[in-house]
């Protein structure tokens, strides 16, 4: 590795933040003493591509600028390389960083702390979630949740958190439990009714959801969050409590802790990261030490 540490950009992040943010967090770094170069690609294979360049050319850290979605695509640029990943988060959600303590949205000190680890060595070691060659930091969706998510994305009008909250809407005047196939570990199947299942190497999603609330980023499991088959109201009680993550406690809440999961049900897309995975059937395992991260201890 070298003295040059990479950023790697998605400049339309935050609307606009992850542009704003390079100056400064590459000033910080510049001040501790790294060179810098940008990366930053046309679109998502070729910024991928890039990034995957750069740690096979030995930079001295891939920098991710952005928000959840650039931080996935940068996971899977240095999952498993020994490259260390460094977070300013400046997007719209930014849950891997704030699982991690990091600031969110002041590049500058985010900058500041990736350097600092840099020339400390104080460099954590997390899992990471993986689905065939495709690896995730916070939580895979799955449900009502990830139906948001897909009639979400299709909405042109309104923009941000916005269009996510009317999707919301729209998704519960049409919600219907649904029926999952669930294997945790090797064990037997179960079948289940469910309104979602989320599988946790972070605790939140969705900006601050903490619907894996107790998931620890180090300890090889996931948190598997089950919200079983409940009515329109229960569920408008129940959604409000995963800011605090004072849900868990439903009794229509259950939680498994497992290193491998595969969940399957009709109609269905997984995301992970707020990135589309695929339809399920999904199988996800929890692979310990799989990225090694700019920040600082629990």
């Amino acid at each position: 590795m070298t003295g040059e540490i990479s950023l790697f950009v998605n400049p339309a992040a935050g609307r606009g933040r992850g542009a704003r943010a390079v100056q400064p967090a590459a000033r910080a770094l510049r001040d501790a003493g790294y060179s810098v170069r940008t990366v930053l690609g046309s679109d998502t294979d070729d910024a991928l591509r890039r990034a995957r360049e750069a740690v096979a050319a030995g930079t001295g850290a891939l920098i991710a600028v952005g928000g959840d979605g650039l931080i996935s695509l940068a996971l899977r640029a240095v999952a498993g390389t020994g490259t260390p990943l460094g977070v300013v988060a400046v997007g719209t959600g930014n849950d891997f960083g704030r699982a991690l303590g990091l600031p969110v949205r002041d590049p500058a000190a985010a900058g500041r702390i990736a350097a600092d680890a840099l020339k400390n060595h104080t460099i954590r070691e997390l899992d990471l979630g993986r689905v065939g060659g495709r690896w995730f930091g916070t939580v895979l969706a799955s449900g009502f949740d990830s139906r948001v998510n897909d009639r979400g994305n299709h909405m042109r009008w309104p923009t941000g958190r916005f269009k996510y909250d009317l999707a919301m809407v729209a998704e519960l005047a049409a919600f219907k439990p649904v029926p999952y196939r669930i294997t945790l570990d090797d064990g037997a199947e179960r079948e289940v009714e469910a309104t979602l299942v989320a599988v946790g190497n972070g605790p939140s999603y969705g900006g601050g959801m903490r619907i894996c609330a107790d998931a620890v980023m180090d300890d090889g499991l996931f948190d598997v969050t089950v919200v079983g088959e409940c009515s329109r109201a229960t569920l408008l009680k129940v959604f409000p409590r995963v800011y605090r993550g004072t849900h868990l406690s439903h009794p229509v809440v259950t939680v498994h802790r497992t290193a491998k999961i595969t969940l399957a049900a009709p109609g269905l897309t997984g995301y992970a990261d707020g990135e589309p995975l695929g339809p399920l059937p999904l199988t996800a395992q929890c692979v310990p030490g799989a990225v090694r991260v700019l920040a600082p201890g629990r």
